[in-house]
């Protein structure tokens, strides 16, 4: 007699297939939030099986600084080439040369805050109502208060304290005009969840992720890869080491760890090791105790 039980995997990957066609049945202008990271890889791909053999019925967002590492643009036009999706990107430069922001000034400035009003003006032009995300709520404490609907006021900005309910699996996309909502199909994967989906669906990725050769620089105990964009300081020693990235973003916060994970068992393997978070490593993390959560609150991812 057939089994009809479904592996942790599978009930994950269901789970978020509901959650992304729930999207499009309650939402008329959606959008994917897209970094050319894991996680949103894993839910563009995720994606594309529940609405196939139709195209994505919505658009990759990617919100660029400017500052991002170049395997990264480049996997993010390949990727969006190969799925047949519309791309669109919003450029936090432009918002600088518009004075819409103002960039930061100082040794650890940082373009990653600036991309909230990126977002916020990218959503407002596409008229986008509903922007999916791949956040994930072992990733971060701010994080884990999501909901699968997660409402923003006609300002953009999250009230953690002022949440709808989600029983059985019920989900209110309510709103009034001017407001829109972030959903999070893979709330429920963790970093594990995520390798072990990859590998079992034989996704590739950026070559960031795996052990690799490079020029760093230990900066305020964080190994930060030598590029354009980080140079080294007055007593600031520039030594080739042997690394890969956990988590993808501005190549002036995303911090290495020192690897010899060049592939995917052997990351699974170092994942399941790790004491820290795969966010522990992130410069703009670690400005306050409450970074990520106030970012949030404002409008940020």
């Amino acid at each position: 007699m057939p089994s009809y039980n479904l592996s942790h995997l599978d009930q994950l990957e269901a789970e978020a297939i509901f959650i992304l066609r729930e999207t499009a049945a309650q939402f008329q202008n959606p959008g994917l939030l897209f970094s050319a990271g894991k996680d949103s890889i894993v839910m563009a791909w995720i994606a594309r099986k529940a609405f196939h053999p139709a195209k994505l019925p919505f658009p990759l967002v990617h919100v660029d600084t400017g500052h991002n590492f170049p395997e990264t643009i480049q996997y993010r036009d390949e990727f969006a080439e190969k799925l047949g999706a519309r791309l669109v990107v919003g450029s936090v430069q432009e918002s600088i040369d518009k004075g819409r922001v103002v960039e930061e000034k100082g040794p650890d400035a940082s373009r990653n805050r600036l991309q909230t009003t990126t977002l916020l003006d990218t959503i407002e032009e596409q008229q986008f109502d509903a922007v999916l995300g791949g956040g994930r709520r072992d990733e971060e404490k701010a994080r884990a208060k999501e909901r699968f609907f997660s409402h923003r006021d006609d300002f953009g900005q999250w009230d953690p304290k002022n949440q709808r309910p989600e029983l059985w699996n019920l989900f209110n996309g309510r709103m009034h005009p001017g407001e829109h909502f972030r959903v999070f199909p893979l709330s429920n994967f963790t970093e594990m969840d995520i390798w072990m989906y990859m590998k079992r669906e034989g996704i590739v990725l950026p070559s960031l992720y795996y052990a690799h050769e490079r020029d760093t620089l230990v900066r305020n105990g964080t190994i930060l890869a030598v590029s354009e964009f980080v140079q080294p300081r007055e007593g600031e020693e520039v030594v080739n080491r042997r690394i890969r990235f956990r988590t993808m973003g501005d190549a002036t916060i995303t911090g290495a760890v020192e690897s010899d994970a060049d592939t995917m068992d052997k990351i699974i393997e170092e994942v399941a090791a790790a004491r820290q978070t795969e966010r522990g490593n992130r410069a703009d993390d670690k400005r306050s105790e409450t970074s990520m959560e106030d970012r949030k609150k404002e409008g940020y991812f």
